[in-house]
């Protein structure tokens, strides 16, 4: 991802989480994380940290994730 690319995407989502839409950090512990595609390497969108562990630990399976949104609700 070029720098322009990153400010585009960051510029599109405010600052922001593109999941829970918490601010964002451009450094540091609290730093964005640049979400992928580990199969195609294509650039989803910039994710705070626990966002992102939490696609990680549910191994990015979109079944998985509707899953556990629905226990939630219930």
């Amino acid at each position: 991802m070029t720098n322009e690319q990153f400010e585009t995407l960051w510029q599109e989502q405010e600052g922001l989480c593109a999941i829970c839409r918490t601010e964002l950090q451009r450094t540091g512990m609290r730093s964005h994380n640049i979400d992928h595609c580990h199969k195609t390497g294509r650039v989803r969108g910039l994710l705070c940290r626990a966002c992102n562990w939490g696609m990680g630990i549910l191994g990015d399976d979109p079944d998985r994730l509707e899953a556990a949104a629905t226990y939630l609700r219930r």
